[in-house]
């Protein structure tokens, strides 16, 4: 059994890569794989965020509809304050007066919600929040029907009282994303079956 052994040739490169061809690829790779992740959490922030706009729009809508049915419908309205008012409702519905406020009180299970409540302002009946997440500037505004000049409108008392507006600010956060926030101020409510003095 005889070998033969090829005599190498110095001229012919070597299969393989160098270490600086290694490090440059490696060097580059990290660069797009940092792209290509940044990219993904930017499109899941942006994602949350629309999400919890989307979310947030549907659950003003909702709670704005259900203070205007109730506006629209009430005989008569008693101002709590600038973040409570109290309907009276015609009879035949099914409660006869209905308070629509925020709450402010921390310890309370709708805190910072915009809420119903069967009864007065001191009811201790079950409340229920329509929009959730509200920051404290939360306001009822009070007008009149119209006036000669056509500005300067603004009620100063329940008799004189013909219409309502909400403005608030919604937000919403979650850990490390920014937050969504939102202003709203909603149509003026005109309370159709209250008589008015003005």
């Amino acid at each position: 059994m005889t070998t033969s052994a090829r005599p190498i040739d110095a001229r012919r490169p070597r299969a393989g890569f160098t270490l600086a061809e290694v490090l440059i690829a490696s060097a580059l790779s990290a660069f797009v794989l940092a792209a290509v992740l940044s990219s993904f959490v930017f499109l899941g922030r942006t994602g949350f965020r629309t999400s919890g706009l989307s979310e947030l729009e549907a659950e003003v809508r909702r709670g704005l509809e259900t203070f205007a049915e109730e506006a629209r419908l009430a005989r008569d309205m008693r101002w709590n304050s600038a973040q409570s008012v109290t309907f009276t409702l015609p009879a035949g519905s099914p409660a006869t007066t209905v308070t629509y406020a925020y709450d402010p009180d921390p310890r309370s299970a709708t805190y910072q919600a915009f809420y119903r409540v069967v009864g007065d302002a001191a009811s201790t009946a079950p409340r229920t929040a329509l929009i959730r997440q509200l920051a404290s500037d939360f306001t009822f505004k009070r007008y009149k029907l119209e006036t000669a000049s056509g500005t300067g409108n603004v009620a100063a008392n329940d008799t004189e009282t013909k219409q309502l507006q909400i403005v608030l600010r919604a937000q919403r956060t979650s850990g490390a994303i920014a937050a969504t926030d939102q202003s709203i101020s909603s149509a003026r409510y005109i309370l159709r079956n209250k008589r008015v003095s003005n």
